[in-house]
């Protein structure tokens, strides 16, 4: 098992930046990506960017792209998403999922982190 713990989430005033955390313990062994996801109230949950556990690929959603950035730090066993020149429509809960090395399927999700952007 895989456990994941997001945190960094709070208010931010429109052009601002936070920075997210993904903690992950247990069985870090069998992680081979960690990626985030957001969802917004009455939308449904929205790919936002992906990282290689053990190699250097990385991915967005076309939202992002230019403004967010994922990282890892695999001595301490997080993934981080730093997020610039934030928009009222970033606003939601982000979340973050480890896949499976094995499978490629994401097996393991964090609980979520409250992110709200005032304009």
């Amino acid at each position: 098992q895989v456990q994941l713990v997001e945190s960094g989430g709070g208010l931010v005033q429109a052009g601002g930046s936070l920075r997210l955390s993904c903690a992950a313990s247990g069985r870090t062994g069998t992680v081979y990506s960690m990626d985030w996801f957001r969802q917004a109230p009455g939308q449904e949950r929205e790919f936002v960017a992906a990282i290689r556990w053990l190699g250097p690929d990385t991915s967005y959603g076309d939202p992002v792209k230019g403004r967010f950035t994922i990282s890892r730090d695999n001595a301490n066993n997080t993934a981080y998403l730093q997020m610039n020149s934030l928009k009222p429509e970033d606003t939601a809960v982000y979340f973050c999922a480890a896949t499976d090395t094995i499978t490629k399927k994401y097996t393991h999700w964090g609980q979520g982190t409250q992110v709200t952007v005032s304009s």
